[in-house]
């Protein structure tokens, strides 16, 4: 038991990549930078403006919700 532990602690943790890999990462990254495709936090365009428009939203949301509570607002209803 104790022998195992001791080979996997005389391995390294980390390998370093072929370079196969390093070069085609390098090439994909080049290629979307020229097409003007950057992937934010891993996401397409439509998924961050869909996350943009939820901020929005909530942002709005909250303010009016902090106005009411703050009756810095009233709704016409409750006259």
């Amino acid at each position: 038991m104790f022998d195992d532990l001791r080979q996997q602690g005389d391995k390294p943790a980390f390998t370093d990549l072929d370079e196969q890999e390093k070069e085609s990462r390098r090439k994909g990254s080049r290629r979307a930078r020229r097409l003007g495709q950057s992937h934010f936090l891993g996401m397409t365009a439509s998924q961050r403006f869909i996350i943009s428009i939820m901020l929005l939203m909530m942002t709005c949301l909250l303010g009016t919700f902090c106005l009411l509570v703050t009756q810095r607002i009233v709704p016409p209803f409750l006259f």
